[in-house]
């Protein structure tokens, strides 16, 4: 075997999205902080992300984590989240990975019944509380950075689809947020193409229209996910519920119910009156996945109100590997093709949909 550079990676998948973690090959990268060593790999060490999710090592449906040391004194670890087209500053299935692929292989200790960490993102310090049995974590709640609120109720004109009300949320990622009705969708599996679509002309349509900077750190990106949100209603223990569909540059579906989505729309709810800090919000993705979320306390960034979110999940570890490249593969960094990475314009059936919404809205 000839390779020059071997990424130790744990797969992991939390309510079905899957994300590489890499605990070793890699060692660190310069940089004082996540964010910083962020803008290293996005600027100097790209190859790293192109090997692991672009074809033919890694797939569209795929995240990677680059597990490194950290320089905060809190910290036990950082970890930098790498996406199919971008480095999110947070992310929360893939922190709720990376939190159980550190403690299920012993690179940091795990303290049963309840192991507390704190990692740092890109986006700052996370809180993580991690309940545990016989050497398996069942359930990782980490506290989010605040989430807020963009713009409420917001027009966007869309090719193919007319005015589009949206709101728009950070919830470590910015959210471009649409009832789900008012396209027409019903929010069942069946419809995952259709809304990856929709969603990404949405989300484009959205980005070049409505201002998005983040008050405290005008260097975060904008608008680069869209939500698709369903109606609220209450479990069988009474608790406040609603299905989710997050649409993932460069268009296809988050598998989990998505963390900072999950945190994007409490800030949502919460702006209209809808949850109240403490209450918990099941949140459950198009394959009916889980996550259990709530407000844990209301600040402000720069005069914007704002709410500290905590989202509560679990992810399995599915296979240990090693990843290489041998100096004859004609495909170092890897490659993409449309008929999975990217959304092709919308489909008649997507514009039909939305366009009858439309109609019936209308009446």
């Amino acid at each position: 075997m000839r390779w020059s550079q071997v990424l130790n990676v744990v797969d992991v998948h939390c309510g079905g999205e899957n994300a590489r973690v890499v605990t070793g090959g890699i060692g660190d990268v310069p940089g004082e902080t996540m964010f910083d060593k962020r803008a290293y790999l996005t600027e100097q060490r790209d190859d790293l992300r192109l090997r692991l999710l672009q074809e033919p090592r890694g797939g569209v449906i795929h995240s990677a984590d680059f597990v490194l040391p950290s320089r905060h004194p809190e910290a036990q670890l950082g970890y930098v989240i790498a996406e199919s087209t971008e480095y999110p500053v947070m992310s929360g299935s893939n922190t709720i990975c990376v939190t159980t692929a550190l403690l299920e292989t012993g690179m940091l200790p795990m303290i049963e019944p309840v192991t507390h960490l704190v990692l740092e993102s890109a986006a700052g310090l996370i809180r993580v509380e991690c309940t545990c049995s016989d050497g398996k974590v069942t359930s990782v709640r980490f506290t989010n950075q605040p989430a807020f609120v963009y713009h409420l109720d917001a027009p966007v004109e869309v090719p193919g689809l007319g005015t589009v009300t949206v709101d728009v949320a950070w919830g470590g990622m910015a959210y471009v947020l649409v009832d789900a009705a008012s396209l027409g969708f019903g929010l069942t599996p069946d419809e995952g193409r259709d809304i990856c679509v929709v969603g990404e002309v949405v989300k484009l349509a959205a980005a070049e229209q409505l201002p998005a900077v983040h008050p405290e750190h005008p260097e975060f990106p904008g608008i680069t996910n869209f939500e698709l949100t369903g109606p609220l209603g209450r479990t069988p223990e009474g608790e406040l519920t609603a299905r989710n569909a997050v649409v993932v540059s460069p268009g296809r579906l988050d598998r989990s119910p998505c963390g900072t989505g999950t945190s994007a729309r409490l800030a949502v709810l919460h702006a209209r009156g809808l949850v109240a800090p403490g209450e918990n919000f099941v949140h459950t993705s198009l394959i009916g996945s889980r996550f259990d979320s709530r407000i844990e306390s209301l600040t402000t960034l720069a005069g914007v109100p704002a709410v500290v979110p905590s989202v509560a999940g679990q992810a399995w570890i599915t296979q240990l590997c090693q990843v290489g490249v041998d100096p004859s593969d004609p495909f170092p960094s890897g490659y993409t093709l449309a008929d999975t990475w990217g959304a092709a314009p919308p489909s008649p059936l997507a514009v039909r949909l939305a366009t009858a919404a439309a109609v019936a809205a209308a009446r």
